[in-house]
């Protein structure tokens, strides 16, 4: 039940129809039995600066920020948390209780707390180098959650090899090495772990090309696109004998800091959670 009391938060985004977000955290808060609400706010992109500033003056605890306002929201917080300043982005806005905003981003840490959740027992991120596919914001994300737990070495590809390039030099680790676009079959050779960011596999998009047959049967592959669930790659990766993990659980972890931060609960990433996220079959 929602009162006048009720802690307030949303995600603004433009569009935001199709975000599953308020059922994520809708769920939560019937759980844990907080009175709290979470709303989508449609807010388009020459409206952000003034959509964020009313945060405070309309009771709002905070938001999450999607596509197209990462960036925006990146330069218009009063603070940045570690992980939004070495992204260069911010997916969750919290107000602070002097009214200021603090941006952090939390897609890193839902990756890998997803990929720890769903790799094999004795996987290790360790054993070998990742190869992660894109090099937009999500791979960002990805790249500084895999050199934080270790990762050997990152070979990073990108349709566009500038993109890529940009990254590295951002990101400035000498783990990370850039290919081209052509070469990401040959790039396989020994990985302990596939990341695909792009949008390719994802429902309406074509599916990712890329031959598999070099890709060490140890190695894990992973996709960030959740619709569907099992994407070409996946299936691909599956029918050859590879674990796999689908991109459901990163969009599910990632939510938590948010909502710990917003509604004093850290909540738990459930199989029934999954199921009421996902909907019918």
């Amino acid at each position: 039940m929602v009162t006048g009391k009720a802690l307030l938060a949303g995600v603004m985004g433009w569009p935001v129809g199709h975000s599953r977000s308020p059922l994520l955290h809708g769920y939560w808060l019937n759980q844990y039995g907080i009175d709290g609400a979470y709303v989508p706010l449609a807010v388009p992109p020459g409206r952000i600066e003034q959509a964020l500033g009313a945060l405070p003056a309309l009771g709002f605890r905070g938001c999450n920020v999607t596509v197209p306002h990462k960036e925006a929201a990146f330069r218009l917080v009063d603070r940045l948390d570690e992980s939004a300043r070495r992204i260069g982005a911010v997916n969750t806005v919290v107000v602070l209780p002097d009214g200021s905003l603090e941006g952090r981003n939390t897609d890193g840490y839902g990756f890998w707390q997803n990929l720890q959740a769903g790799a094999p027992v004795g996987w290790d991120v360790c054993s070998g180098p990742a190869v992660v596919l894109g090099a937009g914001g999500a791979a960002r994300a990805v790249a500084v959650a895999l050199l934080d737990a270790g990762a050997p070495g990152i070979r990073l590809l990108n349709r566009t090899r500038a993109r890529a390039e940009e990254l590295a030099g951002d990101l400035a680790d000498d783990r990370l090495q850039v290919l081209d676009w052509e070469d990401r079959a040959g790039a396989l050779q020994g990985a302990a772990l596939l990341v695909n960011t792009t949008t390719q596999g994802m429902q309406g998009q074509p599916p990712l090309q890329i031959d598999l047959s070099i890709l060490p049967l140890s190695a894990l592959v992973t996709d960030i696109v959740y619709s569907p669930l099992i994407t070409p790659l996946l299936q691909a990766a599956a029918d050859r004998g590879n674990a796999i993990v689908d991109g459901l659980g990163m969009l599910l972890h990632q939510a938590r800091p948010g909502f710990h931060a917003w509604f004093g609960t850290d909540p738990q990433v459930t199989d029934a959670l999954r199921r009421h996220v996902l909907g019918p079959a």
